[in-house]
């Protein structure tokens, strides 16, 4: 165990305030309780005020947690929404007395995580979009999603949980991957460590020292728990997204994790939310299969249209991604799997920066009065708070920037890890278009939706819409 060391100029463990926030051992602690306070809270308030009167339930899991806090801390300081997370924090605890048993290994899929979200909650998402709306619903989610979790940490060791069955874990893990913070040791220490009490402090039963050999972080969680067990540990600035430029072992559930959530979450959302309120929304081909199935079965309260704009997202996308892996990795004379996956990290910008201007546009216009309306009603406080911006101010367009940063980033990546494969210069030269398939169709995409817009207009109904929603907002003093 090493009790001293001098840390470099860009370790945040050498400066006091972020030494404070990062890896002291107290505040971590109390930072953890108040945050798994407000999360039971939250629960505990959606059964009691089961109305649409109550905005704190809605305020703290789809305000807060989803999408601000996550898609902004994923891209910039890493996996933090899993080190301060109720689950994990809590999780720990119940492991260290549980029955430890191994889990079995047809449960160590990282699939099930990832088909739990993209199937269990976006796909029925669209197709009840009103479902989670509710604070009942809410609080009932995750009160499921609690007792599931809380009974696997105290049948298996390790996490595993959080490696195999949370649904957000395999996006955490795949997303932390942009950002420009990194957990590792100085070598001049460890290569004269024989006790490794950065390992057995580990939750998760992970190597911090071999961290940075590996250019892979693993399954770590940032819990810091092996901060507080060895000063060798350094959480560093780094060159955002710089393991992406290193060879590292591929796991195959993340890159399916940025093709799958892309066509989940922007793609279906602009075929459904955004291009139905055109006045050509009829003619899409989603609406079309929609309207030609509802004449032979009854789909009730299953928004039909919701649906089938999600199977054609995921269709679409899958296509786009691996038809042009193939073409490219006939080009290039390799298997058609490791190019693939070696170069299927470099979509990992597209949703999550291309999700960041839309989640920091939300919060100016309803997320922020919302949240603390919210806060202020479960609290026993009356509060009324303007938004911070309208719909129609021009200045949130810049918000837009990050789709493109998204876009170019990601065909930044691309070339860096084409340029890494064993292949002449020429065949990479020609192979790198279809490489980039999925890049390509996600801005046709964009595009497409502008010229929509551009050439039909919006529907006078979304329009209207919108003026009596402006109109009927009560005005604030």
């Amino acid at each position: 165990m090493v009790e001293k060391i001098d840390r470099n100029t860009n370790d945040m463990f050498r400066y006091p305030i972020l030494r404070f926030l990062f890896k002291n051992k107290m505040f971590l602690l109390l930072l953890k309780l108040f945050i798994s306070g407000l999360f039971f809270y939250a629960i505990y308030y959606g059964f009691v005020h089961t109305g649409k009167e109550n905005t704190f339930t809605w305020a703290l899991f789809w305000g807060i947690f989803w999408a601000l806090f996550m898609v902004v801390t994923l891209p910039t300081l890493g996996r933090v929404f899993c080190g301060v997370c109720p689950h994990g924090f809590i999780g720990k605890y119940i492991t260290q007395y549980g029955l430890q048993y191994k889990m079995p290994k047809w449960m160590q899929n990282r699939f099930i995580g990832l088909m739990l979200l993209v199937l269990g909650w976006w796909g029925v998402y669209y197709m009840f979009p009103g479902l989670f709306r509710t604070p009942y619903a809410t609080a009932m989610l995750f009160t499921v999603m609690t007792l599931l979790a809380f009974l696997f940490y105290f049948l298996y060791r390790d996490m595993s949980y959080c490696k195999y069955i949370c649904p957000i874990g395999v996006l955490t893990r795949g997303y932390s991957k942009l950002s420009f913070t990194w957990l590792g040791t100085y070598e001049s220490a460890c290569s004269e460590c024989k006790t490794f009490e950065c390992a057995t402090a580990c939750p998760h039963n992970l190597k911090p020292f071999t961290f940075d050999n590996r250019a892979s972080m693993t399954d770590c969680t940032l819990c810091m728990d092996c901060t507080d067990a060895c000063e060798a540990v350094a959480f560093r600035i780094t060159k955002p997204s710089f393991s992406l430029f290193e060879r590292f072992k591929v796991l195959k559930a993340e890159v399916w994790a940025y093709i799958l959530i892309l066509a989940a979450i922007p793609i279906t959302m602009t075929f459904h939310h955004g291009l139905s309120r055109s006045r050509v929304s009829d003619e899409m081909i989603w609406a079309k299969t929609a309207h030609f199935f509802e004449q032979y079965i009854a789909f009730g309260s299953v928004d039909a249209v919701g649906l089938f704009a999600f199977v054609y997202a995921l269709l679409f996308t899958v296509v786009a991604a691996v038809v042009g892996m193939v073409i490219a990795a006939k080009i290039l004379e390799k298997p058609f799997a490791s190019i693939f996956y070696d170069l299927g990290y470099a979509y990992a910008p597209l949703f999550i920066f291309g999700s960041l201007g839309h989640a920091l546009e939300s919060f100016f216009v309803r997320g922020s009065e919302k949240i603390a309306e919210g806060f202020a009603q479960a609290f026993g406080f009356v509060l009324n708070v303007a938004p911070l911006a309208s719909r129609g101010d021009s200045w949130l367009h810049l918000f837009g920037i990050f789709k493109w940063i998204a876009i170019l980033w990601s065909l930044w990546i691309l070339y860096k890890r084409l340029s890494k494969i064993d292949a002449p210069k020429k065949k990479k030269l020609l192979a790198y278009p279809f490489t980039a398939s999925l890049v390509i169709f996600f801005i046709g995409v964009n595009l497409y939706r502008g010229y929509i817009f551009e050439t039909y207009g919006m529907k006078k109904s979304a329009h209207h819409g919108m003026q009596h929603a402006m109109k009927d907002r009560p005005q604030r003093k």
